[in-house]
């Protein structure tokens, strides 16, 4: 084995339900402005031509359950409540039955932002990665397999803060279906088993502070927790 000149950081891994063996995570691609009242709450439209994407680092995994800190640098730290996908067999240049077939399974998720940064960049014509792309900006539940899971279609997708509800949506709703994302990405990448697909969240979001407990839900998948702890 080549010695490194510093440690090698921790792959991260998921949990699968039912499942010894954990995910490994490989890139996490989100999708923009997939739900259209979100699209109107942020003042912009959704591009029907084509889904648009952001990248997080694989580094930004948190398991649901975990407590975490404020996060530096923002003064507007938003939820997003997400549906999430998990690759399970390489894919390229697919069509939307191997698109779907690609699929290993499903989770939820809250793709963390710094609205602040994310707003001004986007003014700025920018790009989004200090709103966007930090530690602990990924958080996601256990995966469960596609075929436990069954058809995606009319599920429920809702978050609540200290026990109130903000968001609350259908997966119906989505522009963009699953198939079409995965189709739509294997054209410009080789997507491989641990790639995640955050599919975009509903109208609603908002500020969190420290104190503040996240709870997540989408039917027929575990909740996604988060609590927020004081900035360090």
């Amino acid at each position: 084995m080549t010695a490194t000149l510093f440690p090698t950081p921790t792959w991260p891994t998921v949990p699968v339900r039912g499942a010894e063996q954990r995910c490994p995570v490989n890139r996490i691609f989100c999708v923009g402005r997939n739900y259209a009242d979100h699209a109107k709450e942020m003042g912009v439209e959704v591009d029907r031509e084509a889904p648009f994407y952001f990248l997080k680092s694989m580094l930004a995994i948190v398991e649901s359950g975990s407590t975490i800190p404020y996060p530096p640098g923002t003064s507007n730290y938003h939820y997003e409540m997400e549906f999430v996908v998990a690759i399970g067999s390489p894919v390229f240049r697919a069509d939307e039955a191997a698109a779907h077939s690609a699929v290993f399974g499903y989770a939820t998720g809250l793709d963390m932002t710094r609205r602040d940064l994310q707003l001004d960049a986007r003014a700025k014509q920018r790009p989004w990665d200090f709103g966007k792309d930090f530690e602990q900006s990924a958080v996601i539940s256990e995966i469960v397999r596609k075929e436990e899971y069954g058809a995606i279609g009319e599920q429920r997708i809702h978050l609540s803060v200290g026990g109130k509800v903000r968001q609350d949506a259908r997966l119906s709703d989505l522009v963009w279906s699953v198939p079409e994302l995965v189709r739509h990405l294997s054209h410009y990448y080789h997507l491989v088993p641990g790639d995640l697909i955050y599919t975009g969240t509903p109208a609603g979001v908002g500020p969190v502070v420290a104190g503040d407990r996240i709870e997540g839900h989408v039917d027929g998948l575990p909740p996604v927790t988060l609590a927020l702890g004081e900035a360090e």
